[in-house]
């Protein structure tokens, strides 16, 4: 048993620092290829590197039978998302879009209890409240509407990474409810191969006149095979391990990793009010989730 749990907890942390990185990533290469030919191309590059796998491993009949839900499952958990997010970082920082991005428990939380009828405790729903709070200052200070230098405006692109982490906690409960027991490995194929399907046309209409240059190839190879395919083999395999909500409790740490790439490598500040905002949203996370339980803490004390 303790075996388990240290390897639960080793690719907790190595799933953290990889999907840290993505930000960065999504970053070089939505600059020359765009939002949705970024995402198209991420999504592309995993399945390409995931499909041998199942097939070496005689897992394809397996994909074959739940193709349907799995396709549709990487839609949801990976098409939306990845280009919600690579529209967003055009305008703002990696280290603001990775922090949005850990509002994705207290979303999975709010949606198991709506979908699943997990329900809360008050801890857990005061929780919820004091992570919107969070969400809701952070989105504050980049309200604005109007658009920067980079074309887009701040406000819609927070907009778009709470798409992306609302998708993230749908994807969740609908991997528990129907794709539960399946191999991580299928799933996280299937799901890109699904994302790669959605995304076709509509990443061919909008790919840029330009061809893009080398960094940005291989940065979008770096978040193909690494930041998504392997990724997403560490993630499932956590799902059936430790659960969805411990699963995607990751976001909380990915901060940390996403906020020190932007700062070495692109220069980016990290402001007081992102740090203070940052503290509510996970403290707000962690009581949504359960992972944080003031009254068996008490209980644990007496």
């Amino acid at each position: 048993m303790a075996k388990a749990g240290k390897s639960w907890l080793s690719d907790f942390v190595l799933l953290a620092a990889i999907w840290g990185s993505s930000f960065l990533f999504m970053r070089l290469g939505a600059v020359e290829f765009g939002p949705l030919p970024t995402a198209a191309v991420r999504v592309t590059i995993a399945a390409l590197f995931l499909l041998p796998l199942v097939w070496l491993r005689g897992l394809l009949p397996v994909l074959q039978k739940h193709w349907k839900r799995i396709f549709f499952i990487g839609l949801l958990n990976s098409g939306i998302p990845f280009a919600c997010f690579s529209f967003a970082l055009l305008s703002i920082s990696t280290g603001l879009a990775s922090i949005l991005n850990a509002t994705v428990p207290m979303f999975g939380a709010l949606i198991a209890w709506l979908w699943l009828k997990d329900k809360p405790t008050a801890w857990r729903i005061a929780g919820l409240v004091i992570g919107f709070a969070g969400v809701a200052l952070l989105a504050w200070d980049q309200a604005s509407f109007k658009p920067n230098a980079s074309g887009v405006a701040p406000g819609w692109a927070v907009l778009a990474c709470l798409l992306a982490c609302v998708c993230y906690g749908i994807s969740a409960s609908y991997t528990k409810r129907y794709l539960s027991g399946l191999p991580p490995l299928v799933t996280a194929a299937g799901s890109q191969i699904g994302a790669t399907l959605g995304l076709l046309l509509p990443a061919l209409w909008l790919w840029p006149a330009r061809m893009p240059g080398a960094s940005a190839w291989l940065a979008l190879l770096a978040v193909g095979v690494v930041c998504t395919g392997i990724a997403y083999i560490l993630f499932f395999r956590l799902i059936e391990n430790a659960g969805p909500a411990r699963a995607l409790s990751v976001t909380f740490v990915v901060p940390v990793f996403a906020v020190f790439y932007g700062v070495l490598f692109l220069g980016e500040s990290v402001t007081p009010w992102m740090v203070g905002c940052a503290a509510v949203i996970v403290c707000g996370t962690a009581l949504s989730t359960g992972l944080l339980q003031p009254g068996r803490q008490r209980a644990l004390l007496r």
